[in-house]
């Protein structure tokens, strides 16, 4: 029942008790995260799970509508296998109500100038209304939005490509106040520099060097032994050690960088020879923070010092600074020219907050995202269900035999959208979904077939009836297809189900193994005679 009260503007959060949490709990009103949190037994309750991740992976958005989408779709499939309808022929019809819902929903959609950065604005603000963020204003939609540009790259076909999984990482630090978030047009890692005293922890227009290669000396892959029978040789050997580290920071400091980052170890003699060159060094760097640096700052990644050559430089950082947040320093490539790589710092008051802040800003990112990828917008507020539903049960007239009513339950199924958005805003609920019915058969009804009465939807605040494109709540195609394709798609897939199967135990699997049967050996089956005694 709380999967309900999870989809709506004053929608409250659900506390879910986690002792494999640091703090214990988790507070969030997250479709995904409350069902990552839940454990199930049931193979259909854990199908229905899997939906979530899905739409959470997908789009970042929309993971409790379509849980709540997938039930009442099967809740109404019910009475039509009490009634022996066959479940391929609903499934046919449910497959034909998806056809008909998404070529509505593309007559309903209009495009969007993604350079208008208002209109933007007013999509992520309709994703995070009905999140915890939504109490702090636009910032959590401005925050995503500026990540989601920064990273975005235009192709040469004219597409633009937006990773905002490699790219635009978040850095949660606790204290401050959520006022305190930021996009940093650049990188920043949990990272000091190698020798705090020694070392500068600010350089303006800084050349970057980044390495993938150990810069102390090689030691072996397996146990080395070495015989020495003088006393010469053994300082013999560490003057080798000591001229081979001193050879490659000279190469290095040839190149004259400022700062030198490697994911690898840094020798305390190279890091004496790098700071005698008034070089930076940043030691056993993330991978994926190595790979955010060379987007930002122009740098090309070496894997061995002998390759560098100078256009592998990167002078596209404008500041280098090493600054301290709370308790740890942290390292900043900052101000760059074109910083196709982002940080996200992320305040708060405690770690609870911070997770349930990133659970927010990771959907509006999947939405402003989307909308980046698909410029095209709909009505929200239960508008688009209301237009698909009133449609679906036109089209269902035309269509004979028992395939017509599940083709009709697509359609009221969809009702419990709007139906949830005013059952959590206090409206009456019958009363309102009515009213809203009547706007969308007026709108439908007119002779001129005007499509702006289609737009009337349910204010998740007030609970009164709206024209969702003078209240500016809008959301992202992408998003609503996906959600109404994977629930149609999943309760198909359980309808067909006609059996639950339960495989062997490893312990029975053992035990029945070599019979051929493939059946777990039961006690009766041990009971019998062995074959002697049956000759007998």
């Amino acid at each position: 029942m709380f999967f309900f009260v999870s989809d709506a503007p004053h929608s409250p959060p659900t506390l879910l008790i986690n002792p494999n949490k640091p703090t214990g709990i988790v507070l969030t009103n997250d479709g995904n995260a409350i069902l990552r949190e839940i454990d199930v037994t049931h193979p259909a309750a854990k199908s229905m799970i899997e939906l979530s991740r899905t739409q959470d992976e997908e789009v970042g958005d929309g993971t409790t509508s379509v849980i709540i989408l997938a039930g009442e779709i099967l809740h109404l499939s019910q009475p039509f296998l009490e009634k022996d309808i066959h479940p391929t022929v609903i499934v046919r019809a449910y497959m034909k109500a998806l056809d008909a819902a998404v070529k509505i929903i593309d007559d309903l959609s209009f495009p969007v100038d993604i350079d208008d950065r208002d209109q933007l604005m007013n999509i992520v603000n309709s994703c995070i209304g009905t999140k915890y963020t939504s109490r702090f204003g636009p910032l959590m939609a401005d925050l995503a939005l500026e990540a989601v540009l920064c990273v975005a790259v235009s192709n040469p076909d004219g597409t633009r490509e937006v990773d905002i999984k490699k790219y635009a990482k978040i850095e949660k630090i606790a204290g401050g106040s959520i006022e305190d978030c930021r996009v940093l047009k650049g990188v920043m890692m949990n990272k000091d520099v190698v020798a705090p005293g020694r070392m500068k922890r600010r350089v303006e227009k800084p050349r970057v060097m980044l390495l993938d290669c150990s810069l102390e000396y090689k030691k072996g892959e397996n146990q080395t032994n070495v015989e020495i029978t003088k006393e010469e040789d053994w300082s013999t050997l560490l003057k080798m050690e000591e001229e081979w580290i001193q050879g490659v920071c000279t190469q290095i400091a040839s190149f004259k960088p400022d700062v030198v980052v490697t994911e690898k170890g840094l020798s305390d003699l190279a890091t004496h020879y790098l700071t005698k060159a008034g070089i930076v060094a940043l030691r056993r760097v993330r991978k994926t923070d190595n790979n955010r640096i060379a987007r930002a700052t122009g740098a090309t990644i070496v894997h061995r010092v002998e390759e560098l050559r100078d256009e592998d430089i990167g002078t596209g950082a404008g500041l280098f600074k090493v600054e301290k947040l709370g308790e740890e320093y942290f390292t900043f490539f900052v101000d760059c020219d074109e910083p196709k790589a982002c940080s996200i710092i992320l305040r708060g008051a405690s770690r609870d907050v911070l997770n349930e802040v990133e659970r927010n800003l990771h959907d509006a990112m999947g939405v402003a995202r989307n909308v980046v990828h698909d410029p095209r917008l709909l009505p929200g507020g239960g508008a688009v269900e209301m237009a698909v539903s009133r449609a679906i049960a036109e089209e269902a007239l035309k269509i004979e035999g028992v395939e017509q009513w599940p083709f009709k339950a697509i359609g009221q199924a969809l009702e419990v959208i709007p139906r949830t958005l005013a059952q959590n805003c206090g409206a009456n609920v019958i009363r309102t979904l009515t009213k809203l019915r009547a706007k969308h058969a007026e709108g439908d009804g007119s002779s001129n077939g005007n499509k702006a009465t289609c737009t009337f939807g349910i204010d998740g605040n007030k609970g009164t009836i709206v024209d969702m494109k003078e209240l500016g709540i809008w959301e992202a195609y992408a998003v609503k297809v996906q959600s109404i394709k994977t629930a149609v798609e999943s309760a198909a897939m359980l309808l067909r189900i006609d059996d639950i199967v339960s495989g062997l135990s490893q312990k029975g699997a053992q035990a029945g193994a070599g019979t051929g049967t493939g059946v777990a050996p039961t006690n009766d089956d041990a009971d019998e005679d062995p074959p002697e005694k049956l000759g007998e």
